[in-house]
């Protein structure tokens, strides 16, 4: 139900019982931190609304009529609901403060987040975080859903219905076993691996995407062929350091295997690999609180 245009708005009120507490003008005024020509202003306009007068001033201050007596005892009730309104809405935000649902790529979760943990920890030691991983699809559900308030993806861009900022980059590299005919080469051709099966994340892998998006950007109608495809970045690097086959993958996360020499990676000749690395969280809203926290720090790393 629509309130009535005779309700005064609830600083009013406050100053109204402030002034019948205080017996004056200027000193309700003083406790509200306004001028006493404001607070004069303020409850004529109060009067005005309400359509009959609530004060009494006479030389020794100001005092409730009849009906601002009234007014007042009504009001007492409404501001109380008002402050119990105020403090139920401040624990809300210090729950939401509290508590950070996030939604990450396999990428991001396993080679980014932890170090953002850490930076997170020392700025808001008491904020409990909780971590859904997936692939780029499944955090832009989530966020889209409401189940994490941001994720992060990889793409170039933002799905329907999210907002995004670019954090960070990456490179996507071939890696094959190092019995593979490729890992003797100084460079494999665009033609060799868009010709050959290759171990894959699955449909709607950031990964996935950009590397046949950056594929078929050189070689429109190109059609993908997956030789395996796992959900998992770790199965990916066994099967491919197994022998089973080449894999494309982040570099991030084969940075170890790389230095050991259980996996290599020849360069691939004429193809761009690099992607971007983005937060995503929903259109037309602001990042608050904890979640503002960890995509400023996210966003150093760019």
């Amino acid at each position: 139900m629509r309130l009535s245009s005779r309700v005064p708005d609830l600083s009013a009120l406050d100053l109204l019982l402030s002034v019948i507490e205080l017996g004056s003008m200027g000193r309700a005024a003083e406790a509200h931190g306004i001028s006493q020509p404001s607070a004069s202003s303020r409850l004529r306009y109060l009067e005005k609304l309400v359509g009959v007068p609530v004060l009494e001033r006479t030389t020794l201050g100001s005092r409730p009529t009849e009906a601002g007596t009234l007014i007042a005892e009504w009001a007492q009730v409404v501001l109380a609901a008002a402050r119990q309104l105020d403090a139920g809405i401040d624990t809300l935000r210090e729950q939401r403060r509290s508590h950070l649902q996030v939604a990450a790529s396999q990428t991001v979760a396993e080679y980014l987040f932890p170090e953002w943990l850490m930076a997170l920890r020392v700025h808001a030691p008491s904020t409990v975080i909780a971590l859904q991983s997936g692939n780029s699809a499944d955090v832009a559900r989530a966020v889209l859903e409401g189940r994490a308030e941001i994720g992060f993806i990889e793409g170039p861009r933002a799905p329907k219905g999210l907002q995004s900022r670019l954090i960070a980059r990456d490179r996507l590299v071939v890696v094959v076993a190092p019995g593979h005919p490729w890992a003797r080469r100084t460079a494999i051709t665009l033609d060799e691996i868009a010709g050959t099966p290759l171990i894959q994340r699955e449909s709607g892998s950031g990964t996935r995407t950009a590397f046949e998006q950056a594929v078929t950007a050189r070689l429109p109608g190109w059609e993908p062929r997956a030789l395996l495809e796992l959900s998992s970045t770790t199965a990916i690097k066994r099967a491919a350091a197994s022998g089973v086959g080449p894999a494309v993958v982040s570099s991030r996360s084969v940075e170890a295997e790389l230095a050991a020499g259980t996996l290599k990676s020849p360069p691939v000749a004429d193809l761009e690999l690099g992607r971007a690395l983005r937060a995503v969280w929903p259109a037309g809203q602001t990042l608050t609180g904890p979640a503002r926290d960890l995509y400023a720090i996210a966003a150093r790393g760019k």
